[in-house]
């Protein structure tokens, strides 16, 4: 058995990986494309990091693309992220232009590669045009959004909706999190890695170096939360309940752990943002 699936029988049980070789002969001949925004930081790199190599192992041509923009790119897309999670966001006509600008060079550039897909998953918004400007494809289309669609700014969903809603289907995380769309959708609840960085165990050496370079005491309590620097995991509300909580519990502890991403051009302000908030 490969490493990385013999790593994973460890955790689930090979009856599990012979499920997978079973469900991978099904396409073992079909070519597999993932298309995202970044290769470093946040959910979906963090998923295709793994589930690439691990669709490789079981057989499946599979490969990862990633479009890349300037500013402007990044901008109009974590404003996108912004509005689709409920924020009113009116997005300036340059920055769609960029949008899709970037998206229809993207498409010139992995154009042969993309015609030639049986399967193509377009995660998020970021690369969602890309199929309106493939023409010729001859494999099917999916759009998998991570976000919570619940209740978007309309205007911005009314936009992004003409792109995926020609797309052959879409995935979300959870039920509530869908719009509707004229085609099949479907649910990959959210799950957890045990192999990903996160979730391993540390042996007590590193926990306790870490301890010392964070000044943190090990005998008092902590509050922690491990995320990315965006304000829809709330940093601020974290630590508000940390300042109301050290009242009552004067030894309490808070640790913000996470970093950004290469596609999250608010992150560092975010995360600066945080510092100052809780120095006051």
């Amino acid at each position: 058995m490969s490493s990385l699936l013999g790593t994973y029988a460890a955790v689930v049980g090979e009856d599990v990986v012979n499920q997978l070789r079973q469900l991978a002969h099904l396409i073992e001949n079909r070519r597999v494309v993932h298309v995202n925004s970044t290769r470093q930081g946040g959910g979906v790199a963090e998923i295709l990091t793994k589930l690439v190599p691990l669709m490789q192992e079981l057989g499946i041509e599979t490969s990862w693309e990633v479009i890349t923009g300037e500013q402007d790119f990044y901008q109009c897309t974590k404003s996108f992220h912004n509005a689709l999670q409920g924020n009113r966001i009116d997005i300036p006509g340059s920055l769609l232009e960029a949008y899709e600008e970037t998206n229809r060079r993207t498409a010139n550039e992995l154009g042969a590669l993309l015609e030639q897909a049986d399967i193509v998953f377009i995660h998020d918004p970021q690369p969602a045009p890309l199929l309106s400007y493939i023409p010729k494809r001859k494999g099917k289309w999916i759009w998998r959004c991570h976000i919570d669609l619940s209740r978007p700014h309309r205007t911005v969903w009314r936009y992004l909706r003409k792109f995926v809603g020609d797309y052959d289907a879409s995935i979300f995380s959870l039920s509530d999190f869908a719009q509707t769309l004229p085609h099949p959708q479907y649910l990959i609840p959210p799950s957890i890695d045990p192999l990903s960085d996160k979730n391993m165990e540390l042996d007590e050496a590193e926990v306790q170096a870490i301890y010392g370079v964070f000044s943190l005491d090990p005998d008092r309590p902590l509050i922690v939360q491990v995320s990315r620097f965006d304000r829809f995991k709330d940093p601020m509300g974290v630590v508000q309940a940390f300042k109301l909580a050290k009242k009552y519990v004067p030894d309490l502890q808070l640790v913000l752990a996470g970093g950004g991403a290469s596609d999250d051009p608010e992150g560092e302000i975010v995360r600066r943002e945080v510092e100052a908030f809780s120095a006051d």
